[in-house]
């Protein structure tokens, strides 16, 4: 498939009545890994987890490290990839630009609760980085009204993020990424606010399932830098158990 072929592929996964779930990788073992389980549609990246792989705290790595990774993750794989490109950097435009070259037909792009028009013109400047490449560019917009709300009432997160979310589809966003640990209630008042099938989740610990996010009429789940914590808590374990005179597990499998 094409780069267009595969961000419409994309956006048309966030748009089907089935939630998206994309299983977050951080390099290339990880993403054929993934690739290679036949109920995955298609991939996205943790930024998370890419930052941490070469020693960087989240949000800190340079946007030329960060862009020749996804763009490894998606020269690995016929899936469209969708990438974690922090907050655009400092022109989200150019940024949105190098990633369509690398391959990639969708972000995330986080508002890190700037000022709501600040914010607008970011969003907007990506999905007309997009159109200039002639790809849908499947924006996943992330608002953090709720995790960077800090004392203030639930409820002014809620307004704040339906708000954000609203005006982030409004210059064309695909979807409205809002992390945090989101229960039945605040699940269905950002769908009702934002609209159905365009919200997007995160599958923390304490969160609901894909199925019951799904029912409330939810577009997409990933797992952020969750995925690597599991891996990274095997690796741990499988060390303790060696140390104690173990063995490597049977059931282990080649992935290469």
């Amino acid at each position: 498939m094409t780069t267009a072929d595969k961000a419409q592929k994309l956006v048309d996964l966030y748009n089907a009545p089935e939630i998206l779930r994309v299983v977050n990788v951080w390099d290339v073992i990880s993403a054929k890994a993934v690739a290679d389980v036949s109920q995955t549609t298609a991939l996205a990246t943790a930024g998370h987890s890419i930052a941490a792989t070469f020693g960087y705290a989240d949000g800190q790595i340079p946007r030329e490290l960060m862009l020749d990774m996804v763009g490894r993750i998606a020269a690995s794989t016929e899936l469209p990839v969708s990438a974690d490109l922090d907050d655009g950097y400092d022109d989200a435009g150019d940024t949105t630009r190098l990633a369509i070259a690398a391959g990639i037909v969708g972000a995330n792009v986080e508002d890190r609760l700037k000022p709501l028009a600040e914010s607008v013109a970011v969003m907007a400047a990506i999905v007309k980085a997009g159109e200039a490449e002639g790809v849908q560019f499947a924006l996943n917009a992330r608002t953090d009204a709720l995790v960077r709300g800090g004392d203030r009432p639930i409820e002014a997160s809620i307004a704040d993020a339906i708000e954000r979310g609203r005006a982030f589809l409004d210059v064309g966003a695909t979807s409205v990424f809002v992390p945090g640990i989101l229960d039945t209630d605040v699940t269905r008042q950002l769908v009702e606010g934002i609209g159905e099938r365009k919200v997007s989740v995160i599958g923390l610990p304490g969160a609901l399932t894909a199925a019951e996010y799904e029912a409330l009429g939810v577009a997409r789940i990933s797992y952020g830098p969750m995925i690597q914590r599991v891996a990274l808590t095997a690796v741990q374990d499988v060390a303790s158990s060696l140390y104690a005179d173990g063995v490597i597990p049977a059931s282990t499998r080649a992935l290469n």
